[in-house]
């Protein structure tokens, strides 16, 4: 095993929630403020077709510093609600739906394992946060487990999205590490594997509902269902 002297977790559905139910509940919110009548379900199926569209285009995985322009989240999800309203023909307001979803982002609750593994886990690992998301509602998440982390990126501080090299680059060279001694968290094989392990960090896949890797994306070097588990599975 490596010698790991840092581990970088995730943001999203790694050490905070952010299930497609809270998603639905943002879109609850958008149609009550706009007093938009369509279908807050259907609206959202229509606006995370055109979102995943931005996710697949953003990087160019074989030559990532030929990637597109870096646009924030809040700027793509505002195209994709302006879309989203066209098709339904409806007239609304696509930058403001986009900063009501910001908001919502924010709002997101911490998981009870981080909480109990965090504070442990600084003890024995300095410990870094490197997160796709606009710094306006990961500032208001972070604040809720504020002091765990020596060093914290956004894609927007970094202007590219894992898993560009970038980001896990910035993030080690902010912690003074080489990437070979970092251990990296993160929900999302393709995002957090795939981008962690291209750079030469340890790779540790959250796996909370037991889900099986996807054989078509690299395989974690650890799996976890819990984030209480590291400090034992790490050996420390």
């Amino acid at each position: 095993m490596p010698n790991i002297t840092a581990i970088i977790f995730d943001m999203y559905e790694t050490l905070a929630h952010n299930s497609p139910q809270l998603w639905l509940e943002t879109f609850q919110r958008i149609c009550a403020r706009q007093q938009l009548t369509v279908d807050h379900e259907e609206l959202y199926r229509r606006w995370k077709s055109y979102e995943m569209n931005f996710r697949h285009e953003r990087l160019n995985l074989e030559e990532p510093e030929k990637s597109p322009p870096f646009l924030s989240y809040e700027q793509a999800w505002a195209s994709c609600f302006e879309r989203a309203f066209k098709d339904i023909d409806l007239q609304s307001d696509a930058a403001g739906a986009a900063r009501i979803a910001v908001e919502h982002m924010g709002e997101r609750d911490i998981y009870p394992d981080a909480l109990e593994a965090l504070p442990d886990i600084r003890t024995r690992w300095r410990t870094a946060l490197l997160s796709n998301a606009d710094d306006d509602y990961l500032n208001p998440t972070l604040a809720r487990i504020s002091g765990q982390f020596e060093a914290v990126l956004s894609s927007e501080q970094a202007q590219a999205y894992k898993p560009h090299p970038r980001p896990f680059l910035q993030v080690a060279q902010a912690l003074g590490v080489e990437p070979s001694e970092c251990a990296y968290v993160g929900d999302s094989q393709f995002d957090d594997v795939l981008g962690a392990s291209r750079v030469g960090m340890t790779t540790i896949w959250v796996s909370r509902h037991g889900a099986d890797p996807d054989p078509n994306l690299p395989a974690p070097d650890y799996q976890v269902s819990s984030l209480t588990q590291i400090p034992t599975l790490l050996g420390k």
